[in-house]
């Protein structure tokens, strides 16, 4: 029996069909098993599309940017991009210099992720960046 059942819910008549089909059979064999399980409801995250576009995005940014004198990394880039998207706080760190308190990507929704997108274009087209991922689509 597997571990875990993930179920992507659209609309109120197949999250129904979901439920019926799906969720009630894997509960119920599960605890017939003595199984303790964990539910849990949540927005689906960022697609696998939508990653791969981010990495693109940010590896042009990387290659094309200088930030205040400094070529920035990609991972760089997706901090500076997610902590202006939280609007998070920055904390001095255990060995001096600061850490930023920012997000997980790969947490964000399928609409945060798409946020994230529209800055990082603004930002690119501000500093004259040109995306190839843009013009292969």
């Amino acid at each position: 029996m597997s571990e875990a059942l993930n179920i992507e819910l659209f609309n109120r008549q197949q999250a129904w069909s979901a439920i019926e089909s799906r969720l009630y059979p894997f509960l119920k064999a599960n605890l017939q098993a003595d199984r303790k399980l964990m539910l849990t409801v949540k927005p689906l995250t960022r697609s696998l599309e939508q990653n791969a576009r981010l990495w693109a995005v940010l590896t042009e940014i990387s290659q094309q940017v200088d930030w205040y004198g400094n070529k920035l990394t990609a991972e760089e880039w997706k901090d500076v991009f997610s902590a202006a998207m939280k609007r998070t706080k920055v904390v001095p760190g255990l060995d001096g210099g600061f850490v930023v308190c920012g997000q997980s990507t790969s947490k964000m929704t399928k609409a945060e992720m798409s946020e994230m997108h529209t800055l990082m274009e603004a930002f690119g087209a501000d500093k004259g960046v040109r995306f190839s991922v843009m013009e292969e689509a």
